[in-house]
């Protein structure tokens, strides 16, 4: 009697279909589950990414960033905490003279530095002085003029009759130095936060 090959063969490829097919069925839905998860994952980084650079879009995102607690700068007591960037700068938002501006905080700059765009926003007094201004700067030295705020704020801080220096040299970037940081309580890095602390904090406006 000649052995049916055919029927065990067909059986031992259904015994080993089975527990395949099983396995499979078991591991689509953790598939589909880890899938899933990734996806909201990718999706929450690139929120975050979108509200930490906020300023690029809408200011509407300014209030999400402020209930999810990610914002880049907020009072804390009667200090103002600003987080690092992710170039690695600090940034802080700023008022001048009533003007809206995001200035870079820049502790090797002994004066505080505008952009033209910026002083004529302002409406500020821009001057030649006594003698030429004449600054040494990454890109070399350049000539500037003299202006003077009247009031420029910055969380909980406010510095009043700060001179500044103006020059087109300066593009569109502007400065906080040494003569707005001298004027604080004190002023540290922890970590990857800026905290500034002024002698009489201001109430929030």
């Amino acid at each position: 009697m000649t052995p049916d090959l055919g029927g065990q063969a067909a059986l031992y490829l259904l015994l080993l279909i089975l527990p395949i097919s099983a396995l499979i069925a078991r591991r689509v839905p953790i598939l589909r589950v880890l899938f899933s998860l990734a996806s909201w994952g990718i999706i929450a980084a690139l929120l975050l990414v979108v509200v930490n650079q906020r300023e690029q879009f809408d200011p509407y995102l300014q209030r999400i960033a402020a209930l999810l607690k990610l914002d880049d700068q907020n009072v804390v007591g009667k200090e103002t905490r600003i987080r690092m960037s992710p170039d690695g700068h600090f940034w802080a938002r700023v008022s001048v003279d009533g003007v809206e501006r995001r200035m870079l905080v820049d502790s090797g700059a002994t004066v505080t530095a505008l952009s033209i765009a910026t002083a004529d926003a302002a409406g500020l007094s821009v001057k030649d002085g006594m003698f030429p201004m004449v600054l040494s700067t990454a890109n070399g030295r350049i000539t500037a003029k003299t202006a003077t705020v009247g009031e420029l704020r910055l969380g909980d801080i406010a510095a009043r009759d700060l001179g500044v220096v103006v020059s087109p040299a300066f593009g569109d970037t502007d400065v906080l130095g040494m003569n707005f940081l001298s004027k604080l309580k004190s002023w540290r890095v922890e970590g990857r936060t800026l905290i500034l602390e002024p002698h009489h904090p201001q109430d929030l406006t």
